[in-house]
């Protein structure tokens, strides 16, 4: 039987948006970049109808995906939604292949959220994520519009992405944070103390680039000798690694094909020993 995301267990986004920790990340169904349409487009809309028939409920995406057209798959692909979460972010621009900048002009910020609205084809948002604070802009001023999105009704639970703790602790004085959203994987450990706070605070940490074993995982690394006597994959171990890391993480691998996905989901399934564990986070 194949293995469904559901054995990663769930968490309670905001207390009351209940999802299974093993998620989805809708950045990789782009065109090189994350610029662009995607180069198999069939093969992308059934990478995401797979979803919910491997129990994965949380796809993360961003307008700034393409731009625009991740959104747009994820509508032709999964609405209207039943039993799916679909968080989006707003506040970075394109310019072009892999180029980012963030914008968090309230106005833009707004018609961000108008506009994510309508592709993905809602009235409500049920995780809205500021995907970056824009330094040229007070935070106050970016954190006040996202909470008039929520007192509006068009946003139901709020998030951060690339945040630090002091960040995440001035956005708390203006709504509740739910979620937050770092890079975070067995090699980059930069974002340790903020995942500790949204472990203390109840906050859901979403890492992205979930996957990455970088050197750890070369032949004869400890990656590879603890993927090989599990009979794993060394991205599996990576997310076994996330799983068992806290309660409150939930990684989200993104890729564009079915086989990966089918792989990233067995994950859910992989126990590492205390041991194994102990030897991955002394690893880094």
């Amino acid at each position: 039987m194949t293995t469904t995301a559901s054995a990663s267990g769930t968490f309670a986004i905001g207390g009351d948006l209940e999802v299974t920790r093993l998620g989805y990340g809708a950045m990789r169904i782009l065109g090189d970049g994350i610029w662009g349409p995607p180069r198999d487009r069939d093969e992308c809309l059934r990478v995401l109808r797979r979803l919910p028939e491997l129990g994965i409920d949380l796809v993360d995406t961003a307008d700034s995906y393409g731009p625009e057209i991740s959104e747009e798959l994820i509508h032709e692909a999964l609405h209207p939604y039943s039993g799916v979460t679909v968080a989006t972010k707003a506040g970075l621009t394109r310019q072009g292949p892999n180029l980012w900048a963030p914008v968090g002009r309230p106005e833009y910020l707004r018609q961000c959220l108008e506009l994510s609205l309508r592709r993905l084809g809602v009235e409500t948002i049920d995780l809205f994520q500021l995907h970056r604070i824009d330094a040229k802009v007070p935070r106050e001023e970016q954190f006040a519009v996202l909470k008039a999105f929520q007192d509006e009704g068009k946003v139901r639970h709020l998030g951060l992405s690339e945040v630090s703790v002091e960040e995440i602790k001035a956005a708390q004085e203006v709504f509740t944070v739910t979620t937050v959203q770092n890079r975070f994987n067995l090699v980059d450990r930069h974002s340790e103390d903020v995942l500790d706070y949204c472990e203390q605070e109840g906050i859901g940490f979403i890492p992205w680039a979930p996957i990455d074993a970088g050197r750890l995982g070369e032949p004869g690394g400890v990656v590879d000798e603890i993927a090989s006597a599990h009979e794993a994959t060394h991205h599996q171990v990576a997310l076994a690694w996330l799983l068992q890391r806290s309660p409150v993480v939930l990684p989200i691998p993104g890729t564009s094909s079915v086989a990966h996905l089918e792989e990233n989901v067995a994950a859910a399934d992989l126990r590492l020993s205390d041991d194994e564990v102990a030897r991955l986070d002394d690893a880094a």
